[in-house]
């Protein structure tokens, strides 16, 4: 019996745990992927379900690790499939054009609100890969090993893909800078 039998109840219990620890990071995620409130809030709701659907398998791999890259890993996809979706529709890619709209809270604590701008547009501009890594490295506080869990990809490739994103904004952000 042991571990793989766990009841429907326990398992719920633990999933809502699990919603309930990550539910803002997922949000935060989806938010900074899709630039707005409607759609992040449903790339959120998909994330749960499928990670419902599979809490039970994952459990049993993840071998006690946190689940956060898991989940960040399937908002990830869901996100990518938001895209190619929206993509095949004709509108802007971002319903409110512009520097992204709800940064409220972020921007009172930074003194230059013109700065966070630059750097979201510049986020924007990066390769899909590299802004995925500097949105879990930054607005969730994903370690590297976490990182490298979400993408699937190794320590040492993930390492590099910070540090070449990190460069590549401070390049972008500089430019905007000079032109501004």
């Amino acid at each position: 019996m042991g571990e793989l039998t766990k009841s429907k109840a326990e398992l719920d219990a633990e999933f809502s745990e699990l919603y309930r620890a990550h539910l803002r990071d997922v949000y935060s995620y989806s938010y900074y992927r899709v630039g707005n409130h409607h759609d992040a809030e449903d790339l959120t709701e998909q994330t749960f379900l499928q990670a419902y659907r599979h809490f039970e398998r994952a459990q049993r791999e993840s071998d006690g690790r946190p689940l956060r890259p898991w989940l960040i890993r399937i908002a990830h996809n869901l996100a990518a499939n938001h895209y190619r979706y929206r993509s095949r529709r004709p509108q802007t890619p971002l319903d409110e054009s512009g520097p992204i709209a709800a940064v409220h809270s972020t921007e009172e604590l930074v003194a230059g609100r013109d700065e966070l701008a630059r750097v979201l547009e510049g986020v924007k501009q990066l390769p899909d890969d590299r802004r995925e890594a500097l949105i879990m490295r930054f607005a969730l506080g994903m370690d590297n090993r976490e990182i490298a869990r979400a993408l699937g990809r190794s320590d040492g490739a993930t390492k590099v893909l910070i540090h070449r994103a990190i460069k590549q904004l401070e390049g972008v952000v500089t430019m905007a800078e000079a032109h501004g």
